[in-house]
Parts: C-alpha cells; sequence; structure tokens
C-alpha cells in the first residue's frame, strides 16, 4: 500500500516539533507526507521539508483552512492516493500508530477510521479537562441525534480519499473532525474506532491552551453538531 496513502499534517507554528512527527511516519507504508504550513511565524516549513515532507502554505489561519490546503493538492495530483490520514503536527499522537488507523480500511473495507484516544493510553496531563467533557458532549450529542456511536473527535484518523471528497468538507476552523463524523453518518459510511495513544503535545495549544480559544473551539463544535440536523 506504499503508493496509495498520503498523510496531511497541518501545522502552526511547530518548529520542536515537526521533525519528530515526519521522522516517526512509517516511511514503508505512506509515499507522502504533506505539511500544511498555516500562517507559522516560525522554522516550521523550512524544518518538514529538511526532513522530506512537502509544504505547502496556507496564510489563512484555521485547522480547516490547512486541511483543506491539503486535500486540494491531493486532489490536483495526476494519480489518487486510496488513502488520506490526518494527523497533528504538535507530537501529542504516535504516528507510528498509522498502521493501526489505516488497517481497518485495507483489510475490513470500511470507509473511515477514528483514532479513539479515550479507547487507549493517554499520558498524564495530555488532555484537559475541557477536552475530555468537551469530547464527551460532543460525542454523546453526535450519537444521539445521528444514531452513530463514536468515542472521541480526536484529529488523528484515516478516511478512502473518494469518500472523502464525497463528503465536500467545508469547515475553515474548529468543527473540522465534527463535520467529518457527522457527514460521514449521513451517508452511512462504514466507520469504526481503533485505539490511539496520546502524550503531552509539544508547546502549548493554540485552542484549548487558553481560556477563549476553549470557548470558541466548543462553540463551533456545538454549532457544525445541530447545523446538519
Amino acid at each position: 500500500m506504499k503508493t496509495d496513502i498520503v498523510v496531511i499534517i497541518p501545522a502552526h507554528n511547530e518548529e520542536q516539533s515537526i521533525g519528530k512527527v515526519i521522522n516517526d511516519i512509517p516511511k514503508d507504508l505512506v509515499s507522502e507526507v504533506v505539511v500544511v504550513n498555516n500562517n507559522s511565524s516560525d522554522k516550521t516549513p523550512l524544518i518538514a521539508q529538511s526532513h522530506g515532507a512537502t509544504v505547502l502554505d496556507e496564510t489563512q489561519t484555521g485547522y480547516g483552512y490547512a486541511c483543506l490546503k491539503g486535500i486540494d493538492y491531493v486532489r490536483n495530483k495526476d494519480e489518487h492516493p486510496y488513502i488520506i490520514v490526518f494527523l497533528d503536527g504538535d507530537y501529542s499522537d504516535y504516528p507510528e500508530q498509522i498502521g493501526d488507523i489505516v488497517k481497518p480500511i485495507i483489510e475490513d473495507e470500511m470507509d473511515m477510521v477514528i483514532g479513539s484516544r479515550k479507547l487507549g493510553l493517554t499520558q498524564e496531563g495530555a488532555l484537559l479537562p475541557q477536552q475530555v467533557f468537551g469530547n464527551w458532549l460532543a460525542t454523546t450529542l453526535i450519537n444521539l441525534l445521528y444514531g452513530v456511536r463514536f468515542t472521541d473527535l480526536g484529529p488523528f484518523r484515516a478516511i478512502r480519499f473518494e469518500r472523502l471528497i464525497e463528503l465536500h468538507m467545508t469547515d475553515k476552523t474548529y468543527g473540522w473532525t465534527a463535520e467529518m463524523q457527522i457527514k460521514a453518518a449521513k451517508k452511512k459510511y462504514k466507520c469504526t474506532e481503533v485505539p490511539v495513544n496520546y502524550r503531552r503535545r509539544i508547546g502549548v495549544s493554540k485552542i484549548t491552551g487558553t481560556l477563549r480559544g476553549s470557548i470558541k473551539a466548543g462553540y463551533k463544535i456545538l454549532w457544525t453538531i445541530f447545523k446538519y440536523l
């Protein structure tokens, strides 16, 4: 499957961690690593490039903006991959678990796989209380309103490229992961979760690291959940 898997990593000021993330990605599985430099003011793009990644620039700050930039790049390639993996650039996820993330798609013909931090081992302090509560609330609402069971909105995930394009993703900021899971549920995609481990990120989160960021993210996720009813 080497030529069939592309990893997209949105990255905003991750110069301390992006090299570690790229180094830990299984090269025997992944054909290309795409780092979307999301308006960084540090050396994130230079370090990513020096570690072999394809670097794109997205000047509009926002997680969704960066993901959409990566998708557009892949869509415009002559040959499309079978699977897209999304991974954060802060080294909180374990890139070496990509094999676990893509396995249900390759072996069981799943459409999308969410890496669940709740089902895996989480280092103490890696998930802040507002993240734990927010994940619980969001996944509970999605389960009740859309009839699918998820335990996490974690960013570490894999999806078949053709299915991803069919979702017509639009969110530009904090509602990206919820939008993907809700739209997949509405389209009756075959989805599953696998346990993934999680550690304290390198640096301070741009979202949950501040009260303002946490409130904005929480509001946008809830708005997204009710938007597609």
